[in-house]
């Protein structure tokens, strides 16, 4: 399991887990040299928390495919990792209720295009993977709306919390698939 902070990886016992730090750089560096380094692993799983251009409240999003936003150009198609397809399967049979679309990456708050949920390590993380020839899946949970200024409205802590009590489950079927 790969996260940006350690509090994005409560609820992770039982699996090997690396913080990567925040944003598409950091992420790319750590989990490529953390890929290098270890042999035969059966996935990446990458979580945290998300925002969305429409949020009510803390939810599940299960990304169908990762998408780099800050190149700003849309002619490049390959700036878009898929999730697994075997590792999605299994993430919406432990969580059936999630949200299921792609996740724009940025590293900047409100920098992701074409995309409702926005985060900022997703396509580092799946792509470094993919690259490994390791499958991977991005999971996320809502903790804020993209374009809301204040930031006492975002609820961090209620996010990180749901996604502790999300984990041990998804975890459990992921390891399955």
């Amino acid at each position: 399991m790969v996260a940006a902070t350690q509090e994005e990886l409560r609820g992770a016992e039982g699996g090997s887990t690396l913080v990567c730090g925040v944003g598409p750089v950091e992420a790319a560096a750590r989990t490529a040299a953390e890929l290098q380094a270890m042999s035969r692993l059966k996935g990446v799983l990458n979580v945290g928390i998300a925002g969305a251009r429409a949020f009510d409240e803390p939810q599940p999003v299960l990304g169908s495919e990762a998408v780099y936003c800050d190149a700003d150009d849309p002619r490049w198609i390959e700036l878009r990792t898929p999730a697994d397809p075997q590792l999605l399967e299994a993430a919406r049979r432990a969580l059936p209720a999630a949200r299921v679309e792609p996740i724009g990456t940025s590293a900047r708050v409100g920098g992701s295009t074409g995309c409702d949920v926005e985060a900022m390590e997703g396509y580092a993380v799946l792509r470094a993977a993919t690259l490994h020839g390791v499958p991977a899946i991005e999971v996320r949970v809502l903790a804020n709306a993209i374009g809301e200024p204040d930031r006492r409205l975002w609820r961090f802590d209620e996010a990180k919390a749901l996604l502790a009590t999300l984990l041990p489950g998804l975890v459990k079927e992921l390891a399955r698939a």
